[in-house]
């Protein structure tokens, strides 16, 4: 895994710069990758028979990327320092339209294997302390039984062009009182030096031949339930 090498097609360029939300529409003067750093973490919604039914995944942008993401969509703060509310429902607009490539940016793995979630749906967007947040939701395309399993939700971008960190506390809503989250923080050893060497070193417009490179440096949530 310490061997990156850099794609310079126009495809990649595009699917790279539409990673989140079609949001991202030119190059900023930001240089090593990755690019966008990204606070928050993902909430789990339970039913009262104890399935878990859907996730909320919260995004708080870096203070950079807000205002690249309001100037690039001819948005600015008003004179209070906030969003006026035909600008946030503009944002929250964009936040309805998401590239074909889009990876969620939570991961749900059940007894090892990936869990299937719909689309992305009902986006709330506002400014928290001059930093854009969005929250969204990822409803499971069937309701999952937890108890007397392993459950792991990991918080990356493939390509990690956008570093994401798990802030939050996990919250459990609904009927999830046999189950317990705690949050596992990515813990960096020496094999990943030279991968981040590396990865510092491409540009905006560049991607990891490692397509899910992003998984290397996740922050996780496992849920224990029973």
């Amino acid at each position: 895994m310490d061997r990156i090498h850099a794609h310079h097609t126009p495809q990649k360029a595009k699917l790279c710069a539409t990673a989140c939300a079609g949001l991202l529409l030119v190059a900023t003067p930001a240089v090593a990758h990755p690019h966008v750093f990204i606070d928050g973490g993902v909430d789990f919604q339970f039913a009262e028979d104890e399935t878990l039914t859907a996730l909320k995944v919260t995004w708080l942008y870096d203070e950079f990327e807000t205002l690249y993401l309001l100037a690039s969509n001819n948005l600015s703060l008003n004179a209070e320092g906030g969003l006026d509310e035909a600008d946030r429902l503009t944002l929250e607009q964009k936040f309805s339209e998401w590239p074909e490539d889009f990876d969620g940016s939570a991961h749900l793995m059940h007894d090892g294997a990936p869990v299937a979630l719909a689309w992305p749906s009902d986006p709330e967007v506002q400014l928290i302390d001059g930093r854009i947040q969005a929250v969204f939701t990822r409803a499971l395309e069937a309701p999952m039984t937890l108890i007397g399993s392993s459950t792991e939700l990991a918080f990356y971008e493939s390509t990690y062009f956008f570093a994401f960190k798990v802030t939050n506390i996990p919250q459990l809503m609904g009927g999830s009182g046999a189950c317990v989250a705690d949050v596992i923080p990515f813990k960096p050893d020496p094999n990943d030096a030279s991968v981040l060497t590396k990865l510092a070193m491409l540009s905006r417009e560049e991607t990891p031949d490692d397509e899910n490179v992003g998984l290397l440096f996740a922050d996780r949530i496992a849920l224990k339930c029973g």
